[in-house]
């Protein structure tokens, strides 16, 4: 499936193409520090079929909780997380962060991981009430 993304303001965009089967949700304690929310969701993507559109993204460097260091990408102007990769082998496979992705809406989950660090009420969100708008 191609894919379009690009950061809040707009100063990083990419094109993709990827497999929708590849969406995840993650839990582990690193991507909710990261994010400021209780998951992240990410699709992989091979680094070839990556193309950066405009301007290039900032990098931060930092060593997961499996030990291994991770490569994050977000943008220099607004601070929108974007990519994340590893080193070495691990560099070959990108992960695109699902909320920059402009077809997101076309690509639900299929799978979750480091769910030992899922928080305790995250399936009672979608009983919580809610406003179309606020």
């Amino acid at each position: 499936m191609k894919i379009d993304g690009a950061c809040h303001c707009g100063h990083v965009t990419y094109e993709a193409e990827i497999d929708p089967d590849l969406v995840s949700v993650c839990h582990c304690t690193d991507c909710q520090t990261l994010t400021g929310s209780p998951y992240r969701v990410t699709v992989l993507v091979p680094r070839e079929r990556l193309r950066l559109t405009a301007q290039p993204p900032k990098l931060y460097a930092k060593t997961g909780e499996n030990g291994r260091r991770r490569l994050q990408y977000f943008c220099p102007e607004c601070g929108t997380p974007l990519f994340t990769t590893g080193e070495g082998e691990d560099a070959a496979e990108w992960g695109l962060r699902w909320g920059s992705i402009r077809q997101r809406a076309e690509l639900p989950p299929r799978r979750q991981i480091w769910c030992s660090s899922a928080l305790p009420w995250i399936d009672g969100v979608s009983a919580l009430p809610g406003h179309p708008r606020d």
